[in-house]
C-alpha cells in the first residue's frame, strides 16, 4: 500500500509538470493551430515555413487565458491517474498471486529472462494496463474536452462533476468510452513490441559478462520504449479525436474535424490526408506541403 501511495503521489507531481504538454499537442492533434507559420531554418540551415513551437503555443495560450491557462483539464486527468494507479496495481497482484496457485504440474515456473518468462510477465501486465485504461477512460475523455474547450471558447465541461452529467445526458454511456477501442489497442501494441524488442536485444545483442549490463539492459528498455511509442502513435491521434468528435464543441466539428461514424474512417481520414503524425512533435514543426493556411479558422485546409 506504501509503494501504491508512493506512485500515486509522483505520478501526480509529474501530471501536474507535464500537463501544459500534453494541453498544447492535444491542441496540435485536432488542427487547432491559432499562430500562422513563420520562415525560419530546419536541422540542415535551409529556409523553411515553421509552425510556431511549444514555447509559442504557451505563450499565446498565458496571452487569453493566463498561466491558470495552461492547466485545463488537470483535475480529471488527476482523477484519471490516482485511479488508474490503484487499479493497475490491484489487478497486477491478483495476476500475481493467481500465478503463484496455478495447479501443481499444469505450470512451470520460467526461467527470469527467458521468452517464456517474458510473455507471462507481458500477459499480466497488459491484463493490468487495459483494466486501468477501461476504468479511467471517461475521466480522459472529460480531460481531452475539456482542453479542447480552448477552440471555441466554450465552457461546456468546467468541472469534473458536470462534465459527467453532461457526457451521460448528451450521449448515454457510450459517450464515457468515445475513443476506446484505438487506445486499447494502441496500449497493448505499444507493451508488447516494447518487451518482445527488449528481449531480442538483451538475449541476442548484449553479453553477460559485459560490464554495466543492468544499466545497459535499462537503457535498452527505454529506447525500445520510445520507439514502441512512436510506432503506436497513430492509435493515440485516433483515440484523441474520437474521444472529442461530434460531442457538441467546436474542435470536433466541421472545419476542425469530419464527423467520423468509427474510428476506422478516422484512421482512413487522416491516413489520406497524410496526418498521421500531427503533434507528434511540438519542435521544428514543418509547414504540411500542399496545404493553405486559413486565418479566420486558425487552420490548414
Amino acid at each position: 500500500m506504501a509503494d501504491t501511495c508512493g506512485q500515486i503521489l509522483l505520478g501526480s507531481g509529474l501530471t501536474v509538470l507535464s500537463h501544459p504538454l500534453m494541453y498544447i499537442k492535444v491542441l496540435v492533434q485536432v488542427g487547432h493551430e491559432p499562430l500562422p507559420p513563420s520562415l525560419g531554418r530546419n536541422l540542415f540551415g535551409r529556409q523553411v515555413y515553421q509552425l510556431p513551437g511549444l514555447f509559442a503555443y504557451a505563450k499565446h495560450i498565458i496571452k487569453i487565458d493566463g498561466k491558470v491557462g495552461l492547466f485545463n483539464g488537470l483535475a480529471p486527468r488527476l482523477c484519471a491517474g490516482t485511479i488508474g494507479t490503484l487499479v493497475h496495481s490491484r489487478v497486477l497482484q491478483r495476476c500475481q498471486d493467481a500465478g503463484k496457485y496455478e495447479v501443481s504440474g499444469s505450470y512451470q515456473k520460467a526461467e527470469e529472462g527467458s521468452l517464456q518468462h517474458v510473455v507471462h510477465e507481458t500477459t499480466k501486465e497488459m491484463i493490468a494496463r487495459s483494466c486501468a485504461t477501461i476504468v479511467t477512460h471517461p475521466f480522459h475523455v472529460i480531460t481531452l474536452r475539456c482542453m479542447v474547450q480552448f477552440i471555441g471558447r466554450e465552457t461546456k465541461y468546467s468541472g469534473v462533476f458536470d462534465s459527467i452529467i453532461t457526457v451521460y445526458k448528451q450521449e448515454g454511456v457510450l459517450g464515457f468510452f468515445a475513443g476506446l477501442i484505438p487506445r486499447l489497442l494502441g496500449d497493448v501494441l505499444s507493451l508488447w513490441i516494447c518487451n518482445m524488442l527488449a528481449h531480442l536485444i538483451n538475449t541476442y545483442a548484449i553479453d553477460d559478462s559485459m560490464s554495466h549490463t543492468g544499466e545497459i539492459k535499462n537503457c535498452s528498455q527505454a529506447v525500445t520504449g520510445f520507439l514502441a511509442s512512436m510506432l503506436t502513435y497513430p492509435f493515440v491521434l485516433v483515440s484523441n479525436l474520437m474521444a472529442v468528435n461530434n460531442c457538441g464543441l467546436a474542435g470536433g466539428l466541421p472545419p476542425y474535424a469530419s464527423v467520423y461514424p468509427t474510428w476506422v474512417d478516422c484512421w482512413r481520414h487522416l491516413s489520406q490526408e497524410g496526418n498521421m503524425s500531427r503533434g507528434n512533435s511540438l519542435f521544428f514543426r514543418k509547414m504540411p506541403v500542399g496545404k493553405m493556411y486559413a486565418i479566420d479558422q486558425k487552420r490548414f485546409f
